[in-house]
């Protein structure tokens, strides 16, 4: 009589693989974390420099100054001055989250306090800016060029 070894893991041996894959989820899920806030961070910074865009290449197109505005947890853009039939009403904006701030501060300005609107001339040129945004995810801090309306990117933090 000859004995069949049966082939196949004993409930030690399962028992080890499923405590290294848990082991090892626990070490990926703070590293996933930290790209995930990465990710919604760049989106914000993404999203402004848009607004930007859209600024400067409205103000050129259509030969008029516009103004990016903040007001009540949101970024707005419209027109400095509106036409006959225009609304005030912004044609572009970003809406900040609960725990969000984008704050705009002017380095040229001759007022301390200067309002927070950021003009872009029908030249393409804008008032030159610093703009810090502040989230649950981290923040960034960008300086904007007059004559390109460029950001450089001065701090970025993802927590």
């Amino acid at each position: 009589m000859t004995k069949h070894k049966q082939a196949g893991f004993t409930l030690v041996e399962l028992a080890i693989a499923v405590v290294i894959l848990v082991l090892l989820m626990m070490l990926a899920v703070p590293s996933m974390n930290g790209v995930l806030a990465d990710r919604r961070l760049r989106r914000s910074l993404d999203s402004f420099n848009a607004i930007v865009r859209e600024a400067q290449e409205r103000s050129v197109a259509e030969r008029r100054p516009y103004l990016i505005i903040w007001y009540d947890g949101m970024v707005g853009l419209r027109p400095e001055g509106l036409l006959r039939g225009e609304n005030g009403e912004p044609a572009v904006k970003m809406k900040l989250g609960k725990n969000e701030s984008l704050r705009v501060s002017f380095p040229a300005a001759l007022v301390e306090d200067a309002p927070p609107e950021w003009i872009f001339w029908p030249s393409g040129n804008c008032e030159p800016a610093i703009v810090k945004y502040r989230g649950k995810d981290g923040g960034w801090t960008a300086n904007y060029s007059a004559l390109t309306a460029r950001a450089e990117l001065v701090a970025y933090v993802a927590k």
